[in-house]
């Protein structure tokens, strides 16, 4: 089984245009994620919109792919950039996993783990989840919450707090039912994205702003696989900053 790392790369963040580029000790965000993502697979890829980024990888000797300005998610920037390194490569790949592109930090053995999901010819998608530990979490909106059914697979995803607990006071809803928070790492069969990139958004999706509930709507199987490893995302200066004054160091 071949399994191609993709890493979505764009310029234009409405809260931190160029932060791809951003240092982080001696090493820019995308070079961090390029070299944990290359400690668990074979092959990796950067897929961006902007020379910049391009030219920034192949400084420090990645692969990259130039794609389209115009894709909607990071999922449809992956359906090209596999097309595109396929025939590059001249090879074909069975399963693709979307890396974040603004996670430095993140353990390679998460990417491990979505790749090893693929060994069951079942699953079709993968993502992970994290147990909420911080009661605040459970209410807010910006941390998408999951729930399961018993084989593994995602029922909903949801910015609301999921399950909703009757006849409970919200204070005592975290010490009633287990949460889980949603993290941005999926694996999909490459037929499977193949698929799911031709669909047209869905009312799920654009009333939570969450793509993976179009998949979801349409009838696709979501494996869910947990992990204790908590991800730093950078999503804006002040994210960078609080870790730069961690003393972080090479």
């Amino acid at each position: 089984m071949k399994i191609l790392g993709i890493v979505p790369a764009r310029w234009a963040s409405s809260r931190f245009p160029g932060k791809p580029l951003v240092k982080i000790g001696s090493k820019t965000m995308i070079e961090r994620v390029y070299l944990q993502s290359s400690k668990s697979l074979d092959y990796v890829v950067v897929a961006t919109d902007d020379k910049r980024i391009f030219d920034e990888v192949k400084r420090f000797n990645g692969q990259v792919v130039m794609t389209s300005e115009n894709h909607q998610s990071g999922t449809d920037r992956c359906m090209e950039a596999l097309e595109i390194f396929e025939k590059e490569r001249g090879e074909k790949f069975d399963v693709v996993i979307n890396i974040q592109g603004d996670e430095p930090f993140i353990q390679p053995q998460q990417i491990k783990d979505i790749a090893d999901s693929f060994t069951d010819e079942s699953t079709e998608i993968s993502t992970l989840i994290k147990k909420i530990t911080e009661p605040e979490i459970v209410f807010d909106p910006s941390c998408p919450k999951v729930i399961m059914n018993t084989r593994g697979e995602a029922i909903y995803f949801s910015r609301s707090t999921i399950p909703y607990i009757q006849n409970t006071d919200k204070k005592d809803w975290f010490d009633k039912f287990t949460y889980y928070e949603h993290l941005g790492l999926y694996g999909y069969r490459a037929d499977i994205l193949r698929r799911i990139t031709q669909l047209e958004p869905s009312s799920l999706e654009i009333a939570e702003s969450l793509e993976q509930n179009r998949w979801l709507e349409n009838g696709f199987k979501i494996r869910v696989l947990e992990t204790e490893h908590e991800n730093i995302s950078i999503d804006t200066q002040e994210d960078l900053d609080k870790i730069l004054k961690q003393g972080f160091v090479d």
